[in-house]
């Protein structure tokens, strides 16, 4: 697969009363863009369910860039980060763009999958561990201040 990404509009319920992006709707955006790969790689929560598997964050961390407001249009992709041998624990990372393209947050989010029916750490299929194979590779962000004034 190439590059993954959504496309979203910023809904007036995604902001808070200072007019832009509440923090948690950033993760919430990135969560969108992460199910809707698994679906588009063909584990939907149907497929997910037969398999008695899903996926669980252990970490999730977003730095936050620019603010986005109302009316904003964002583009947040997937970027592969490290991903085990195995394909049981992942990274994975999330950049959020508004319209004019320039990066607003980013999100590192780690995780791995779990057996739904004993509730323990299991292996994904070879199809999806693929998927998440085929993806960009991203890396992590480190936030330069700049001086204020």
């Amino acid at each position: 697969m190439k590059s993954f990404e959504k496309t979203l509009e910023v809904r007036w319920s995604d902001c808070d009363p200072n007019r832009h992006v509440t923090h948690s709707k950033y993760y919430d955006y990135g969560a969108h863009c992460r199910v809707s790969f698994f679906i588009e790689s063909g584990f939907n929560s149907e497929k997910m369910a037969e398999l008695q598997i899903g996926p669980i964050l252990f970490k999730e961390e977003c730095t936050f860039i620019k603010e986005l407001k109302i009316q904003d249009t964002v583009r947040v992709n997937i970027l592969k980060g490290e991903i085990s041998e195995d394909g049981g624990r992942w990274t994975v990372h999330h950049e959020i763009f508004n319209q004019n393209g320039d990066k607003c947050a980013h999100i590192t989010a780690k995780g791995a999958w779990m057996n739904l029916e004993l509730r323990k750490l299991t292996l994904p299929p070879a199809e999806l561990t693929a998927a998440f194979q085929s993806l960009p590779s991203g890396e992590y962000y480190e936030y330069k201040s700049k001086k204020l004034g």
